[in-house]
């Protein structure tokens, strides 16, 4: 079967038949390029789906150096092949990448004999709301979201690049779920750092058919004749790839140290359903949802499909798992925004940050690895700790976890 999933995404899931940051990409090209070109780029997390569409992103422009580090082998190769099978990419002469850990020493190596890197970009977290089933998942995504980003910032103040960037979510603003606390935390602490360096981050929506996403597992489900399952009253925003990375290269370059960037986007407008993406993935197909009323019954009948079929098996549920948000927000309502600076961005202005804020934040991850590092250490004593950390922390704990889900 043959999908060209671009021409599906501008038409299905965001509704947008060019990009949403167009106008602010034209409108400061030159800026962009006097602020790239000839620079050395370091991308960390680049070989996922939003690393690897800021990489495609900022190689529009010239940079002169670009090293990228990413614990997933297989990726990386696949992001070199991407590149240099297409066109319109200014690969610059030196193009390295390294199956490493950013807390590995070897990475250590990399910044004091390869740098300084005027650019630094760190795409490499946990992202998943099924990534917080008990304390040692817990434990994992606040050691990759918050604690490695500290000590990658560390590293940086004995070379300081020109700018940093380290990715959010939309889901740190009130965050219900796990993930988006250790994001709203990861925020306290690398804009701490930003009278020191200069850091900015980003809170978008749901990227279309990224990597380990419940729409790139409708494909996955496709090629293997399984069939789909997915939320019927769960809406999310959606932007695409090409956006992730368009988004994240506009802050990362043109925002002041401690902006926060989101996309404008429309409530009644711009949100989709997962059942509804679901089932037009499926007509694009040539195929009719066959609605089922359970997973077994689903399963039963993806046993059954023949080659001439013109139906696929479905199963659309309410959603009742841990942390699940019923909408998503990109501010606060005590949160100062600047929404007049760019067409398609709004931007969360932080505080002046002073050593006070540094001081704080390295308190509180004091106290959170100790916590981590009590022997009876569990589930909820880690909630209650995060919840002290996180004030707008309102975890949503309904004992089920999508792991349990098809």
């Amino acid at each position: 079967m043959f999908l060209d999933l671009t021409h599906f995404i501008s038409q299905h899931v965001t509704g947008r038949s060019e990009s949403l940051f167009k106008p602010d990409l034209e409108r400061f090209n030159t800026e962009l390029a006097a602020r790239i070109d000839g620079r050395s780029v370091l991308v960390i997390g680049g070989a996922g789906s939003i690393g690897t569409s800021f990489i495609k992103a900022i190689l529009k422009f010239r940079p002169a150096r670009l090293f990228v580090v990413d614990t997933n082998e297989n990726s990386l190769t696949e992001l070199v092949r991407d590149l240099r099978s297409s066109l319109g990419y200014n690969i610059p002469p030196v193009f390295l990448t390294y199956p490493i850990d950013f807390g590995d020493a070897v990475f250590e190596k990399i910044l004091r004999r390869e740098g300084p890197f005027e650019i630094v970009a760190n795409f490499a977290a946990h992202k998943h709301v099924r990534s917080e089933k008990d304390h040692y998942s817990i434990e994992a995504m606040l050691m990759n979201n918050v604690f490695k980003a500290k000590h990658l910032l560390d590293l940086l103040t004995a070379r300081k690049p020109e700018r940093f960037f380290c990715v959010s979510t939309d889901k740190a603003a009130n965050p219900v779920n796990v993930m988006g606390a250790s994001k709203k935390l990861m925020e306290q602490v690398i804009l701490s750092y930003a009278s020191e360096i200069p850091v900015t981050t980003a809170r978008f929506a749901n990227v279309a058919f990224s990597n380990g996403s419940l729409l790139a597992g409708f494909l996955e489900r496709l090629m293997k004749r399984q069939p789909l399952s997915a939320p019927l009253d769960i809406e999310r925003y959606f932007v695409s790839p090409e956006e992730s990375g368009q988004l994240c290269l506009l802050a990362c370059m043109l925002g002041e140290s401690g902006d926060i960037f989101f996309p404008k986007l429309d409530g009644l407008r711009d949100v989709r359903r997962f059942s509804d993406i679901g089932t037009a993935l499926l007509e694009t197909l040539g195929f009719q949802a066959d609605i089922c009323g359970s997973e077994q019954e689903t399963r039963e009948k993806a046993a059954l499909l023949k080659e001439n079929s013109k139906t696929w098996p479905v199963y659309y549920f309410a959603s009742d798992t841990s942390g699940e948000k019923a909408y998503e927000e990109f501010f606060t309502e005590i949160e100062t925004l600047d929404l007049g600076r760019f067409s398609s961005i709004g931007v969360v202005k932080t505080e002046e940050v002073t050593s006070s804020h540094l001081l704080s934040s390295s308190q509180m991850l004091l106290e959170l690895k100790g916590i981590l590092a009590e022997e009876n250490v569990n589930k909820e004593s880690l909630l209650a700790a995060m919840q002290r950390l996180v004030p707008d922390f309102q975890h949503i704990e309904t004992g089920k976890g999508l792991d349990q889900k098809m």
